[in-house]
């Protein structure tokens, strides 16, 4: 336990100072600055035991104490806390920032802070989009967007091509840290809890066993799991008809010859020795390892799981 001052009376009446420290439940003396015998005297002790407990260290003032106490920093007793009036998680922030940054995106994006923002909350917390403001706000991000600032970014995204213009700076900054000699591809489904279908969102061949609305999301990453390209379809569409358009806008996009396309069951594996020293890419697709049940014409009704085969 740090030091602090303690007052006693002695035997002749006079106030005595004393610097006590407290370690295990035993209290011992460290230091006596003085004693005094008039009413102004014990100040002066006491302003002298603070200097010698806060000798080289900088001190925050709590403000008064309670219970009668001066607060003056160093004296025991209880004191009364300071207010905290916001929060900031500076060093997250800044690593967010710096990534966005770094990879390119604000520049894709036209400088956009609120998808910037929108960004940053499901980094942090993957919740929906109108939540977005609560989660910056808790970690101190500097002027949240409001919720309709946010409905506005998600539109303009749509608009201006955000997709294509991020699958752009990421591809470069691919190629610019380490080249691509190995694509990854993966497919997973999203349901929503929704009563009809529509032209998107069908029932299918769920990884969840659901029996909801859903659509096929298609993901095109490099070796390190850094997204390239990504895809989505109904959901009753087949997983392998989809690796395919997305290989093939890849390459458009990009201005890729030659990819060397392979499939292998569980596990995505390296290029082929030929194909490493030529510098074109391959893409492995990771294959289901039980086929799915009916898509749209099941005669289970929507919403809920699907029962387990026995």
């Amino acid at each position: 336990m740090s030091p602090y001052l303690r007052r006693v009376r002695t035997v002749s009446g006079a106030t005595a100072v004393r610097v006590v420290a407290e370690e295990h439940g035993v209290r011992r003396i460290v230091e006596h600055p003085g004693s005094a015998h008039d009413e102004a005297g014990p100040a002066a002790v006491m302003r002298l035991g603070r200097e010698r407990i806060l000798a080289g260290r900088q001190v925050l003032d709590p403000g008064p104490a309670l219970n009668g106490g001066t607060g003056e920093p160093g004296e025991g007793g209880p004191v009364r806390r300071p207010p905290i009036t916001s929060r900031r998680s500076r060093w997250l922030i800044e690593v967010i920032k710096a990534a966005y940054a770094r990879l390119g995106l604000g520049e894709a994006t036209g400088g956009d802070r609120a998808f910037e923002q929108m960004v940053a909350a499901r980094l942090i917390e993957p919740t929906s989009k109108a939540d977005t403001p609560r989660v910056l706000s808790e970690i101190g991000w500097p002027d949240p967007a409001h919720r309709n600032t946010l409905q506005a970014a998600l539109a303009r995204a749509q608009q201006r091509g955000y997709r294509e213009a991020i699958s752009q700076a990421l591809f470069e900054h691919v190629t610019a840290t380490g080249g691509l000699a190995l694509c990854l591809y993966d497919v997973t489904t999203l349901y929503f809890e929704a009563d009809k279908e529509d032209d998107l969102r069908r029932v299918g061949y769920s990884k969840e066993r659901r029996i909801d609305p859903q659509i096929v999301v298609g993901l095109l990453v490099d070796r390190t799991g850094l997204p390239l390209r990504i895809g989505c379809w109904e959901g009753n569409r087949a997983e392998t008809t989809t690796i395919i358009p997305v290989v093939e806008a890849f390459q458009r996009a990009h201005k890729i010859e030659e990819l060397a396309r392979r499939r292998r069951r569980r596990h995505a594996l390296g290029l082929e020795p030929e194909r490493a020293g030529r510098g074109a890419p391959a893409v492995h697709r990771r294959s289901p390892r039980h086929p799915g049940p009916g898509g749209p014409g099941s005669p289970l009704p929507l919403g809920g799981r699907r029962p387990r085969r026995r």
